[in-house]
C-alpha cells in the first residue's frame, strides 16, 4: 500500500520530502518530522529511526542527513533562534500538538513569509512549552562527562558502558556530575529522562506512551520515578500526573 513513485516527482522542489536528502547543515534550528512512513535521520554518528508523527529537533549547524523508505513522507520546517535546544540533538517522540500543526501546514501549503509565520510561530510556541524542564539538570562543563552525557538520557547503557566508550573511570565522572551539576549521575539522568517525559505528557502523549519515549519500561516505572522524586503518591500521580506535580510546585499558604 501507498502512493505511486511518480508521485515523488511530480514537484522537484519537494522531493526531499518523500526521499530525504544527503548530509548538510542550518544556519537555524530545524525540525525534521515524520508524517508518514519511517525515517533513518544520521547525525553525530548515529541513526535515529523515525516513526510516523515522531519529531527530532536540531540545533543550528549540525551535520545530518535523512533516508525515507518508500511511501514514506517527512517535513523539516525553519524555526527563528529562539527555538533552539540546549542540547545539539533533542528527541521529542510522538507530540500530539505538532502532528496537528504539521497536518495544517501540510494542508494550507504556505510558500510567503506572511504565510508561513503563523505556522512558525505556532511550533515555536509548542516547543516553547515542551523546552520548560520540571527538574533542574544541567549539563556539566568538562568535556568528557559531557559527551557522556549527551549519549546518557537516550540510552540504556550503564554508566560504566559510557565510561568505557568515553576511556575515563566511572569514579571520575561521578565526581565530575556531582561537582559540576550538583547531582549524583544516577540521580541527573533520572531527572533527565523525568524531564523527557514530561515534555512528551505536555505534549499530549499518554503516560504509557510518554514512559516509552523516555526510556522507560512503561507507566508505572515512569509514575514511581516520578514518585520517588517529588514525594507525590503514585496514586495521585496516576490519575493526573500533570496536574499533580503543578500542584507540588506551588508554594505552602502562610
Amino acid at each position: 500500500m501507498g502512493f505511486r513513485r511518480e508521485l515523488a516527482d511530480a514537484v522537484p522542489e519537494n522531493r526531499v520530502r518523500f526521499v530525504g536528502h544527503p548530509e548538510h547543515v542550518h544556519e537555524v534550528p530545524h525540525l525534521v518530522h515524520m508524517v508518514m512512513g519511517r525515517g533513518h535521520l544520521r547525525v553525530d554518528g548515529e541513526s535515529i529511526t523515525l516513526e510516523p508523527r515522531t519529531s527530532v529537533l536540531l540545533a543550528p549547524l549540525v551535520p545530518h542527513s535523512l533516508e525515507l523508505d518508500e511511501h514514506s513522507i517527512a517535513l523539516g520546517p525553519f524555526l527563528s533562534h529562539r527555538a533552539s535546544p540546549v542540547e545539539r540533538v533533542r528527541r521529542l517522540g510522538v507530540v500530539p500538538e505538532i502532528t496537528h500543526l504539521m497536518l495544517a501546514r501540510l494542508a494550507a501549503q504556505p510558500y510567503t513569509d506572511e504565510q508561513v509565520a503563523p505556522f512558525t510561530d505556532g511550533l515555536e510556541e509548542i516547543l516553547a512549552h515542551l523546552h520548560t524542564d520540571e527538574f533542574a539538570a544541567p549539563l556539566p562543563v568538562h568535556p568528557t562527562a559531557r559527551q557522556i552525557a549527551a549519549a546518557a538520557t537516550g540510552s540504556a547503557d550503564t554508566l560504566a558502558s559510557l565510561c568505557a566508550g568515553a576511556g575515563i573511570s566511572t569514579r571520575q565522572v561521578q565526581r565530575l556530575f556531582l561537582a559540576e551539576t550538583g547531582l549524583s549521575f544516577h540521580r541527573w539522568r533520572t531527572r533527565r529522562r523525568l524531564n523527557r517525559a514530561i515534555r512528551s505528557l505536555r505534549g499530549g502523549s499518554s503516560a504509557e506512551g510518554a514512559a516509552r519515549a523516555a526510556g522507560y519500561s512503561g507507566r508505572g516505572s515512569l509514575l514511581r520515578a516520578l514518585s520517588r522524586e517529588t514525594g507525590v503518591p503514585v496514586e495521585l500521580l496516576r490519575d493526573d500526573p500533570l496536574g499533580h506535580l503543578a500542584h507540588a510546585r506551588r508554594p505552602a499558604p502562610v
